[in-house]
Parts: structure tokens; sequence; C-alpha cells
């Protein structure tokens, strides 16, 4: 009986230190695979650098794409699950003049990551998939790929998803949707969000419940019958868009500034006793 009990144990604790040496080697394999891709990644930021100021194909920039593509094959080596390793590769493939380019691997490589879920695959692929096509029904394909980067909280696809909403483009026209894809993607420091949602303020349309109910302050009857007040109040939170814009470089987030101080100045002299 106690030999029974001691081979189950021993059992057990084998299965245990067999799960224990799986986990550690999928860390290992995870943490190699990133080194890969953050010196693929390197190189790859250093050529878009430069690019501007060369050919495309220009044969010193051949050094750097060659080492990315081969740092992000051998990271696809070491972790065949990585979508990171995927979608960059994928990037190569499709962008950039590197040596053994093929469109068709770049687009395979683009859906294997979109499918295992990499939010900048999806959004990558569903605005190559945002085109003119009589054979192939791509703008739904594109509004579903967009959909689940936007669960994501992908910035960019936020965006799009919004200028979605906004035009009513294979979707019903929904300003409220619209309002609140540009206000998340804004507070992720997306200068086009910003500044459409700022823009869509300043015309007079209000911030949706799914915005409001989340930031509710007590307000005075007086505030809430004041009209005056209620403008001055859109324009501070344009304000706040633009501003956002303006820091991450975006020159019309700078020129609406400017614009909303002399329309803040000329609605408080019209009513200065508010």
């Amino acid at each position: 009986m106690l030999r029974s009990f001691l081979l189950k144990e021993t059992v057990r604790l084998n299965s245990r230190l067999s799960g224990f040496n799986q986990l550690r080697g999928i860390h290992s394999r995870n943490k190699k695979a990133m080194e890969f891709i953050a010196k693929g990644w390197s190189a790859m930021k250093e050529v878009d650098r430069v690019i501007d100021y060369c050919e495309l194909n220009d044969k010193r920039l051949i050094p750097l794409l060659r080492g990315a593509k081969e740092n992000f094959e051998l990271a696809l080596e070491v972790d065949n699950s990585n979508t990171n390793a995927r979608y960059w590769l994928s990037k190569l493939h499709l962008k950039y003049h590197v040596p053994g380019a093929c469109k068709a691997v770049g687009a395979a490589l683009l859906v294997e990551a979109a499918e295992m879920g990499n939010p900048d695959a999806l959004y990558e692929l569903g605005g190559r998939l945002r085109v003119e096509n009589d054979y192939v029904q791509s703008s739904q394909q594109a509004f579903y790929y967009l959909e689940k980067a936007v669960e994501q909280l992908h910035p960019g696809a936020l965006y799009l998803l919004g200028a979605v909403y906004l035009t009513g483009d294979c979707v019903r026209e929904d300003i409220g949707s619209a309002m609140w894809c540009f206000h998340r993607a804004a507070q992720k420091g997306h200068a086009g969000a910003a500044v459409a949602y700022g823009s869509l303020l300043l015309r007079g349309h209000m911030l949706p419940e799914s915005i409001t109910k989340f930031n509710v302050k007590k307000r005075s009857k007086t505030a809430k019958t004041n009209s005056v007040s209620s403008k001055v109040n859109q324009i501070e939170l344009a304000k706040e868009q633009f501003q956002i814009a303006a820091n991450a470089g975006c020159d019309l987030g700078f020129k609406w500034l400017s614009r909303i101080e002399e329309e803040e100045k000329h609605l408080l002299s019209e009513h200065p006793e508010q």
C-alpha cells in the first residue's frame, strides 16, 4: 500500500515538473523571438529614417532590409505562433524592396496575423480591403476586420471606423458612434481623430451618452439652462482635442487652436454679462 502511494506521488510530481518545464520552454522561446523581433524592428526604423533621402531600391538599404527579414524569419522559426513577427515580415514583403520579397507571401502572412488576432494586422488588412473591387465584397470584409481591431482599441482602426460611421460608408450613418470612435482614438494620441472629434464638437454635435455616462458631474440648474455656458463648454472640449493634435505635431491642431481662440473671444464679447 505504501509502495502504491509513493508511486502515485512520484507520477504526480513528474507531471507537475513536466508542465513547469513546458511553460519554461514557452517563455524561453517567446523571449528569444522578441529579441529577434527587436533587432528586425530596429533595422526597419533605420530604413524609415533614411528612405526619404534616397531611392527605394538604393543598394545601401539592402543590408538593413535583409537583416530585418532574416530576424523576423528567425523569430518565426523560434516561435511560429508569434503574430508580431508575422505582421512585420508581411510589411517587408508588401512595402519594401527587400531581396526575395513576394507580394503573395506578404498578403498570406498579413491574413494569418490578422486571423490570429494581431491588432496592427487587423487594421492594415481592413484598410487594404477598403478599395473598389467588382468581384469581391471587400467593403464588408474590411468592416469586419476593422471592428475586430476596434475591439482591441487600436487607435488607427478607431479613427477609420469613426470615418466610416461619419460618412455612412457601407453602414448606416451614426454621428454618435463616430464621435465615440474619435474620442477613444484621441485618448490614445491619434491626431486625425482628435481633429475630427474637435470639429464635430464645434459644429454643435452633443456628446453621446456612451461618453458622458463615464464623466457625469453635478451641475446647477442655471448651468443646464444657460445655452451660452453650454457653447463655451463645447469650445473648451474642442480645444482639448486640438491640443492633443498639436502635441502630436499636427499642423491642423495648431490652426484650429488659433481659430478657436478667436471664436472664444467673439462668444464672450457677445455675452459680457455671462
